[in-house]
């Protein structure tokens, strides 16, 4: 070490605007968690409405959908469940698990990722997902936060690790 003084600069980051359907996966985690206590009804309505999208994804463009932790079919409409393939596996360490499948992280293979809580297990499974090498996507109409008043902390922290938000309906 010569002494000088270091300045930390953030690399620049590569993002690709379009995923390639054939190499992305949407993963839910705790998609069917209810809402808080006292939440604005119109999030549950926005978020009612944007599962709806889901079958269509899958099937147009041929993505597969995977629900990671609390997931009952029976809240959700059947043709949205249906369209929903269960992984049995821990809602932050799914990425290694062998029934996520052999989607390998790498640019054009996309992790679309929502859920519950927001700030707590989304966060966390989505700074794992970018540490393992994959370009992860917020679904922020998909994702709710346990508490409100953090979500915007949550979504700042995921801006500086590179993850961007969007809605299904963008990402259409």
């Amino acid at each position: 070490d010569d002494g000088a003084a270091r300045t930390f600069r953030r690399p620049h980051v590569h993002k690709q605007m379009f995923a390639d359907p054939r190499h992305s996966r949407i993963v839910l985690i705790n998609p069917t968690r209810t809402e808080r206590a006292g939440a604005p009804a119109e999030l549950a309505e926005r978020r009612c409405a944007s599962f709806a999208l889901l079958p269509g994804i899958v099937e147009n463009f041929r993505m597969s959908a995977l629900a990671v932790g609390d997931f009952d079919p029976s809240k959700m409409t059947n043709r949205a469940a249906n369209s929903i393939n269960l992984l049995n596996a821990d809602v932050v360490t799914f990425w290694r698990d062998a029934e996520f499948g052999s989607m390998a992280a790498g640019e054009g293979n996309f992790v679309f990722l929502g859920g519950a809580w927001l700030e707590e297990e989304v966060l966390v499974a989505s700074l794992e997902g970018v540490r393992l090498g994959y370009d992860v996507r917020l679904l922020t109409d998909l994702s709710s936060a346990r508490i409100e008043a953090d979500r915007a902390l949550a979504l700042d922290r995921l801006a500086l690790h590179g993850v961007l938000p969007t809605t299904i309906r963008q990402a259409m």
